[in-house]
């Protein structure tokens, strides 16, 4: 019986669902745990931009707000950007000009806003003001010109046709008949024509205007804008969309606007010779949170296990229900894992949820119908960076070749798996490996003691690329996550010049 039950709860933690978008709206309520303070945070009304690295909750947390939203009476409004238009196509077609690009990417943003706001029109007990307010949106996202060529001609002319003719001729009577006839035409014509191609053009003035008129229209209730995956729209034309929300949006009252995006894939400001194009962030959006740093717990192991705890007790529960029918247990993790495994665990995500979620669930499949031990979970993240992650960084030659370097540097010769590199121009591949969660940042602005103007930042190489080098033997005993300026500083341009 005990081994039937330890089985349910491995099947649980198999069948927690990857991706948030995946699950129902009752399910993503019933599982969203916030990290601190950080809900009450994005719950605020001002205006923010969401940064996270892949699989730290950034969707879940939009979908959780927009949940909260319309229990409170207001509009959400979520657009997932992957979605809009044609990112492969139109988008990253290098034949047409950004101006172009980013002018019909706008088109197809203002659409999507568009139908979800009519299908709240439509649904819901609005006044006929935002249906006009949706119109004059429309109208304002929909201008057509034409850019070309415009040839005219005018052609004149006359023709005067005179016949003349007298006839005479005499009556019966004796009388005199005579006659006479004239003809006269004329002709013009007036011909214009234009020729060029068809353009889309955004008219800022009208669509602020109604912008604000659609937030008048449902007063007391709030439009809540929530823009997933932002850095899925090329680079290049972010901040065509960046500069769309602050002339005409961000300035509405009644209109929150909130952006997730991956910070090092996100270009929200170009500077210009007199102005800029896109949001100043910290001006324009009131403030920036990162998830990253919410669920950075090196200084806080208690608080790190304590979320990853109610994160998996969230997620299995409506799964154990339905499978057990006696009572779940109180304790889920206490069931579920053994000792010091679900620490390891929490040890091995890396601060990532969707890292734990894939952790937890290849132990599991070790483990079977067996409580998880520590073996269960180092192997399983071995597995997890061999199948996902290693794949993926090895078709970026210059990414693959820095991680050897600072795997045979930190790993290889210092036998840690945490280094410093200095907070400016480090090297694009960095933000890369941090991407590809094979670097993690886990403090940042640490001083120097002996150059107190000098900042670093301190990365630890991913647990499962630094178990699966030192081999099980070797990775009984991993040393704690610190940093000492004697041994964790790391010079690249050295390494990269000995290599």
């Amino acid at each position: 019986m005990a081994q039937a039950i330890q089985m349910h709860l491995n099947q649980a933690l198999m069948r927690i669902p990857r991706r948030a978008e995946s699950a129902d709206r009752s399910t993503l309520a019933a599982t969203y745990v916030a990290a601190g303070s950080f809900s009450a945070m994005i719950n605020s009304a001002d205006h923010q931009i969401l940064f996270g690295r892949r699989g730290t909750g950034k969707t879940h947390a939009l979908l959780h707000l927009q949940d909260l939203a319309e229990g409170t009476g207001d509009i959400p409004v979520y657009l997932d950007l992957r979605t809009i238009g044609s990112t492969g196509g139109l988008y990253a077609s290098t034949a047409l000009s950004p101006t172009q690009r980013g002018t019909q990417l706008l088109v197809d943003t203002l659409e999507a806003v568009h139908d979800r706001l009519f299908a709240f029109a439509v649904d819901g007990d609005f006044p006929d003001a935002l249906l006009r307010g949706l119109d004059a949106l429309v109208s304002a996202a929909t201008e057509v010109e034409v850019i070309g060529e415009i040839e005219q001609e005018q052609t004149f002319g006359d023709a005067v046709e005179r016949e003349c003719s007298a006839e005479l001729s005499m009556t019966s009577q004796g009388g005199v008949r005579a006659s006479a006839r004239r003809k006269t035409s004329a002709t013009a014509s007036d011909r214009r024509k234009r020729t060029g191609v068809e353009q889309h053009r955004v008219l800022f003035g009208p669509l602020s205007r109604a912008v604000q008129a659609i937030a008048d229209a449902v007063r007391p209730a709030r439009l809540w804008l929530l823009l997933d995956e932002w850095s899925s729209v090329p680079l290049d034309l972010q901040p065509f969309l960046a500069d769309l929300l602050r002339r005409s949006v961000l300035p509405a009252r009644g209109v929150t606007v909130k952006i997730a995006a991956i910070e090092h894939r996100a270009r929200f400001f170009v500077p210009l010779e007199d102005d800029y194009l896109g949001i100043e962030v910290g001006s324009d959006a009131a403030s920036a949170v990162s998830l990253d740093d919410a669920l950075v717990f090196d200084q806080s192991p208690a608080a790190a296990q304590a979320f990853f705890r109610a994160l998996f007790a969230s997620h299995v529960r409506p799964v154990l229900t339905a499978m057990l029918p006696a009572a779940v247990p109180g304790d889920f993790v206490d069931a579920a894992f053994h000792g010091g495994a679900f620490p390891e665990l929490v040890r091995a995500a890396e601060g990532v949820p969707r890292d734990a979620i894939n952790i937890a669930a290849l132990a599991a499949q070790q483990a079977h119908d067996r409580r998880i031990t520590l073996a269960h979970v180092r192997r399983a993240a071995r597995d997890w960076y061999l199948r996902d992650k290693q794949s993926v960084i090895s078709r970026d030659a210059d990414a693959d070749r820095v991680l050897g370097l600072l795997v045979d540097e930190v790993v290889g010769r210092r036998r840690c798996r945490t280094f410093l590199l200095p907070a400016r121009d480090r090297p694009p591949t960095i933000d890369t490996l941090c991407d590809a969660r094979l670097l993690h940042i886990l403090r940042r602005g640490v001083v120097d003691p002996r150059r107190p103007g000098r900042l670093y930042d301190g990365y630890a190489i991913d647990y499962g690329c630094y178990v699966t080098l030192l081999g099980d033997t070797a990775a009984k005993h991993l040393p704690a996550d610190v940093f000492t300026f004697d041994k964790a500083v790391v010079d690249l341009g050295r390494l990269d010049e000995n290599s």
